[in-house]
């Protein structure tokens, strides 16, 4: 075996087993535990739905709420969340923006972060993500592997492939992978999917929904701190 498939296959254990103990740690749900489990009023409670962070960190837009997602394309139950969370952020006001940025745990998901910042520059997320998990999560290609990905994107029609693909060869798909490492650094990101909301606030996940709920309300206690702040 080359020196780059025990790299490549390194980065595939290491990655399922960090998306992993994410379930374990924080009851991440399976696929449709959403619709099986019974709509119920959300409250906001310390340690149950949400944790604070030892440390407020500064949002990228300082006068608005910010949701920040850390996810990867290789995690099952990023995968999940994807399609939940991008209805979700419709609802949105004005003053709230959704940052979802992935992983970096080494060199080697550097190649997975230039593809998330090439369908972001690129307005290809709504098709290209759903496409992209299915290609990693079900169908095991190595996306990874820039070749690999470089061939697979050319190919794609279900998406502007080769747009994103342009994109993916641009610089500045690089600057924003290193952006993305250096979040996931500052946040301490050990394990997918992870929302945090207002640079302080983490989302603990029961099931989806009520995730979204519990989003919701971190989001208009963000917003009253601003408030009670700037009086």
């Amino acid at each position: 075996m080359t020196l780059k498939k025990i790299a490549l296959t390194t980065l595939a254990v290491f990655a399922l087993a960090a998306c992993e103990q994410k379930k374990a740690e924080t009851s991440v749900p399976a696929t449709g535990a959403a619709a099986s489990a019974p709509a119920a009023p959300v409250t906001l409670i310390e340690g149950t739905n949400y944790t604070v962070l030892p440390n407020a960190i500064p949002q990228q837009q300082a006068d608005k709420v910010e949701v920040l997602e850390f996810f990867g394309y290789f995690c099952p139950h990023c995968a999940h969340l994807e399609p939940v969370l991008s209805k979700h952020v419709k609802t949105f006001k004005p003053d709230t923006y959704l940052s979802s940025e992935h992983v970096v745990w080494g060199d080697e998901m550097k190649p997975l972060a230039r593809l998330a910042a090439a369908v972001e520059m690129t307005g290809e997320r709504e098709k290209a993500d759903s496409a992209i998990f299915n290609a990693m999560v079900e169908q095991k290609i190595k996306l990874n592997d820039e070749a690999t990905l470089k061939n697979w994107l050319a190919q794609q029609t279900a998406f502007d492939g080769k747009k994103v693909l342009s994109a993916y060869e641009n610089p500045e798909s690089q600057t924003r992978a290193d952006k993305m490492a250096e979040l996931t650094k500052t946040y301490q990101i050990d394990g997918t999917p992870a929302v945090i909301v207002g640079g302080k606030y983490k989302v603990e996940f029961s099931d989806w929904e009520s995730g979204m709920k519990v989003i919701d309300l971190l989001v208009d206690k963000v917003r009253e701190e601003k408030k009670a702040a700037a009086k």
